[in-house]
């Protein structure tokens, strides 16, 4: 094992996939020469030269068109949108193109490309540069979104999606860019559709995604030093969702909260909180909690800390849950 930041695991992810598979390719803004805004394709132009990393237009429907055209002829494109915010300007490509292509055309056509998208708060950025959108992915039939929490998860999911048949929204949280974590000296791939528990416990089971999953185990050891032992379990994939892995913890502790960074209505803790009333109602000791920010855009600054979910605000949902 080696220590790696989510950022290299980005990086060498791409690398050992296009290394492995000619048809690869990287489509996006600034992220030839100039390594892209975040530094995550820095080094790859010089490897593999203009052909296969490209740089394009200010134009996000642009980008994931090249993306749709590319990968029906046979590539396996990989293209960034540099913050999450502006993935709405090619929603009709995502979601009326890559989305229904190969259900349209009978299994006749593969559509395999990744769309990555930097998405969350953490940079105090504002509102047009800090929101979590995934909810609009999850909701549309044809699209797998993952989302990774450390760089193990980052570095083998995002090798496991490049080799997917399917288009893939991956989302990775600008806040998480500096986490540190193992990851193999081999090659590995982490599964779609697979959830991991991050801790295993028996009094609640806490769902959380991307930066949140830092947050809840952050908490949950604040918590088990009072004797509470929460479960942690992080999805990974979206879309499709590992429901079993989160109804039989649902049915060991009795107790579910689910703590994501988007706002709460129609969000993806909604998905969960239905899936586990359908499913595993007679198991619960206790209603289902979401701790999710308020319903409000997100403000510029330091104001944004008050808004976004705090290991304070998932104990205290924990302690609320055991009464």
């Amino acid at each position: 094992m080696k220590t790696l930041n989510y950022r290299w695991a980005i990086t060498e992810a791409l690398r050992e996939e296009m290394e492995r598979d000619e048809r690869v390719f990287l489509a996006g803004e600034d992220i030839a020469a100039h390594g892209g805004t975040f530094g995550l394709t820095r080094g790859l132009f010089k490897q593999f030269g203009g052909w296969r990393v490209k740089d394009t237009p200010i134009s996000e429907e642009a980008i994931v068109g090249l993306a749709v055209g590319a990968a029906a002829v046979g590539m396996r494109p990989v293209v960034e949108i540099m913050f999450m915010d502006f993935i709405t300007i090619a929603m009709d490509q995502i979601c009326n193109q890559a989305a229904k292509m190969r259900y349209l055309y009978g299994g006749q056509v593969k559509l395999p490309m990744v769309v990555r998208a930097l998405s969350g708060a953490g940079f105090r950025a504002g509102g047009h540069h800090s929101q979590c959108l995934e909810s609009w992915f999850i909701h549309t039939p044809g699209l797998k979104v993952v989302m990774p929490s450390t760089p193990y998860d980052c570095k083998g999911l995002l090798k496991a999606s490049i080799r997917d048949d399917n288009p893939v929204v991956f989302i990775e949280h600008k806040a998480l860019l500096s986490l540190k974590g193992e990851v193999p000296e081999e090659e590995y791939l982490v599964p779609l559709g697979k959830a991991d528990v991050k801790k295993e416990g028996k009094d609640v089971t806490i769902v959380a995604t991307g930066w949140m999953v830092s947050k809840s185990l952050a908490a949950a050891k604040k918590l088990s030093a009072e004797g509470i032992e929460a479960e942690v379990i992080d999805p990974r994939t979206l879309s499709p969702l590992d429901e079993e892995t989160i109804l039989a913890s649902v049915k060991k502790t009795g107790r579910l909260i689910i703590v994501h960074e988007a706002v709460k209505p129609c969000g993806f803790g909604a998905e969960v909180a239905a899936i586990v009333a359908e499913k595993a109602l007679d198991f619960l000791e206790a209603p289902i909690k979401r701790v999710t920010p308020p319903f409000t855009p997100i403000p510029f600054g330091t104001v944004e800390d008050l808004l976004i979910p705090q290991e304070g605000d998932i104990i205290q949902a924990v302690k609320e849950i055991l009464r």
